[in-house]
């Protein structure tokens, strides 16, 4: 693959193109310091029908270190699609007018696939409801071999909200294309969607299923931890019953191996004491700016 075409699920790559990424974000690490003018011609929009902190900033800063140019929206409701009923190939075929690329991101599922349908340029998943979110897997990849120098011989753990939680689908599926072991805590009615545990079985990764995170942390690289999606709970009452179960703190971080690492795609809530973030453990906030290096390799790959 000598560039991409459209990114919308961590599916659509192979490990070769998953490690040209990883690969080309290695050489972004000077840039995005020096910064650069290669993608002055060009221009990004962002179309974030949902929440977003860290992925649409980190893209934008992505943008902008390559010289390139942005536009967009943040607040669904300021827009045609909320305010007047606008749908979504109406939008894209709208917005492709105005720029070179686009990245999205959608409260339901398939919504990225439907936005390449319609597009005659790139699409960029930035999470489509609670079925993926590839750049994340990507940044968190990046980040996993940035940190521990490899990704192959691992031993990662998954904790949280597995069902709900795009981020560990993505990074699932991405593992899986690795030579590691996978580890998947959460409480029972949180656990990992069964297609993508036979999947990953299926190409030969050792899956183990826990339902504690003492379990999980225990002689382990990485543990990835996440919050409990309360958004996306068809019933109030299945979160509460939940809340609270799966927390790291100072008791846990002493289970912990000296050398493991503690990632967090964010934003958390209460699952990672804020005590932690002192640990050697917590390398969460440096993910976050991996992001940057990350999507600025993507965005190059895409555009160049």
């Amino acid at each position: 693959m000598g560039r991409l075409n459209n990114l919308i699920s961590i599916l659509d790559l192979d490990r070769d193109d998953i490690d040209l990424i990883l690969n080309t974000a290695s050489k972004m690490e000077d840039v995005a310091i020096q910064r650069s003018t290669e993608l002055s011609d060009k221009i990004m929009a962002c179309l974030f029908f949902e929440a977003s902190t860290r992925t649409r900033l980190s893209f934008e800063s992505a943008m902008l270190r390559l010289g390139g140019k942005v536009l967009g929206f943040a607040d669904v409701v300021t827009t045609s699609a909320g305010g007047k009923g606008e749908t979504l190939a109406d939008t894209i075929r709208t917005v492709e007018q105005y720029a070179d690329v686009i990245v999205i991101r959608h409260p339901l599922d398939g919504s990225a696939r439907v936005a390449a349908e319609f597009s005659r340029i790139p699409i960029i998943n930035a999470g489509s409801g609670a079925e993926e979110h590839p750049t994340q897997a990507l940044l968190d990849l990046y980040s996993i071999k940035k940190i521990k120098g490899k990704i192959d011989g691992l031993t990662i753990s998954l904790c949280g909200d597995l069902k709900y939680g795009r981020t560990v689908h993505s990074l699932g599926m991405a593992l899986s294309k690795y030579n590691v072991k996978i580890m998947l805590a959460a409480p029972p009615p949180l656990r990992m969607k069964p297609a993508i545990v036979k999947e990953m079985k299926r190409i030969g990764i050792e899956v183990t299923e826990v339902d504690s995170v003492e379990e999980a942390i225990r002689d382990v690289d990485v543990v990835y931890m996440t919050r409990i999606q309360k958004e996306r709970f068809p019933d109030i009452r299945e979160y509460d019953a939940v809340k609270g179960k799966f927390r790291i703190s100072t008791e846990e971080l002493e289970l912990m191996r000296d050398d493991t690492v503690i990632l967090h795609p964010l934003p958390r809530v209460d699952e990672i004491d804020p005590i932690v973030d002192d640990s050697h453990h917590a390398k969460y906030f440096n993910q976050v700016y991996n992001g940057v290096i990350t999507r600025m390799a993507i965005l190059k790959l895409i555009l160049e």
